[in-house]
């Protein structure tokens, strides 16, 4: 039996409230999760990007911070872990991982064009329609299958996606995404075999492909346990195969880096380097600090490293599979396998009598909160938007994501989410959906605000 692999140096204290006090809060807060004040949360799952808590190590790097506005040492440390982890030629740091979207699409992306990938997640779909370019889903079918035990959920349909190359002649498609781990999936691994096989299709029709390497340290973990002629590799060394089928990446460093801001966008091409500094400039700052201090730059390089290290791996991946079996065990329906980052509550078969267009994932989370004070996220229809023709999109997959912090709970923390879902099983069929009645345009499930469809909660 192995515990955490890490021990607490400096703890935060946390604030109990009462139902009561959380019932008012989330009305407060429109019942939208995300306008709640973090104060308020007793355990926040909303979210692993930037949560993490760092180390020893990274926080004394913090105090090795370069300010410097151009060339700061921390950018060379920086550039020098991510050259020899993903094995790209050209490094551009940016604040977070959708600043690296939006530089890569207003580098590559023209009204019209269309970006293939497996499951787009919010900002990534948001970046490349706000570019007036289509987001295609190329997710194999059995990532939409709950109960279905396949090892990497998150693979592309090598048919689909030649389908979608034929369909526009390649000439409209300036580059393919690949997802790793695919988070609209349910945190499913991509297996190896299929991003080489994904290269070589593209390799064949000449269309680049770009990694979203925001959760690679976990994929690259799963090849490991999953694809047996990778057991005796390292992660390290898995993690360069998994880049060396793609010409480029884009990365949230707020996950597998264990920082609370910043990423990077890498690639081969020289002449999409100088095009993408340029925006880089314009958007994010200069190409050596991209919309980040020195100390944070430091930070990631030491991150990146610790990321990698399998034993923490063990430790981060076991604790999300904990939570996922004590889930099961109560009879809670999760999306399976459990993924690498979170636990999906799958929402269709807990809440079967709220429909797609009253957000019954979403209500099912104002519904954890007011009963147990854990804060958890909505993917599903109100993440997945509207159509072109003003419709609701309804995804195939209707989940409550339970996404763990790195580093950050300890299991006792995870059997009090258990227990605020079991009794919420108990009395399922009394919870109710939920009517929107604010909506902003683009990525609307961060600020809009709701209203139950009868009562109160």
């Amino acid at each position: 039996m192995k515990a955490e692999a890490y021990r607490i140096k400096v703890v935060e204290p946390v604030k109990l409230t009462t139902k009561e006090e959380r019932k008012k809060l989330i009305k407060k807060a429109g019942y939208n999760p995300f306008l709640l004040k973090a104060e308020d949360v007793y355990i926040d799952l909303l979210s692993d990007s930037g949560t993490g808590a760092m180390s020893q190590n990274q926080w004394a790097g913090m105090m090795l911070g370069d300010e410097s506005y151009a060339g700061s040492k921390n950018f060379y440390n920086f550039e020098s872990a991510v050259k020899d982890i993903t094995g790209f030629k050209y490094v551009l740091p940016v604040h977070q991982g959708r600043g690296a979207e939006n530089v890569l699409d207003s580098a590559l992306i023209k009204p019209g064009d269309v970006i293939p990938g497996n499951m787009h997640f919010d900002t990534t779909k948001a970046h490349i329609e706000h570019k007036k370019g289509k987001a295609v889903d190329c997710t194999i079918d059995e990532a939409c299958k709950p109960v279905s035990n396949y090892p990497f959920k998150g693979n592309v349909d090598l048919k689909k996606l030649e389908n979608v190359i034929k369909k526009y002649t390649g000439k409209k498609i300036p580059f393919i995404v690949v997802t790793v781990t695919c988070n609209s999936a349910g945190g499913q691994p991509v297996s190896m075999k299929n991003l080489k096989d994904v290269k070589k299709l593209a390799s064949k029709y000449k269309i680049p492909v770009f990694i979203d390497a925001a959760r690679y340290a976990e994929n690259a973990y799963f090849i490991k346990k999953r694809e047996k002629e990778y057991r005796n590799r390292t992660v390290k060394e898995i993690a360069h195969e998994m880049f060396s089928y793609a010409d480029g990446c884009t990365m949230s460093c707020k996950k597998d880096a264990i920082v609370n801001i910043g990423g990077f966008l890498a690639m081969n091409s020289k002449r999409l380097y100088q095009k993408c500094s340029s925006f880089g400039i314009l958007f994010e700052g200069f190409p050596t600090y991209g919309g980040m201090a020195g100390r944070d730059m430091e930070a990631i390089a030491r991150g990146l490293y610790e990321g990698i290290d399998e034993r923490y791996l063990e430790d981060r991946i076991g604790q999300v599979e904990y939570l996922g079996n004590k889930l099961k065990e109560n009879n809670i329906p999760i999306i399976e396998p459990v993924g690498g980052h979170a636990v999906y509550v799958d929402v269709k078969r807990f809440l079967p009598h709220i429909k797609p267009e009253e957000f019954p994932a979403h209500a099912l989370c104002c519904e954890l909160y007011v009963e147990s004070g854990v804060r958890a996220v909505e993917i599903g229809t109100l993440l997945a938007g509207r159509d072109e023709t003003g419709e609701n999109r309804i995804p195939k997959l209707e989940m409550l994501r339970l996404t763990i912090p790195r580093r950050v709970y300890t299991y006792r923390h995870m059997d009090v989410v258990v227990e605020g879902l079991k009794n919420l099983y108990k009395r399922r069929k009394e919870i109710k959906g939920l009517k929107m009645v604010y909506e902003p345009p683009i990525l609307r499930h961060f600020t809009a605000r709701f209203k139950p469809i009868r009562g109160e909660l």
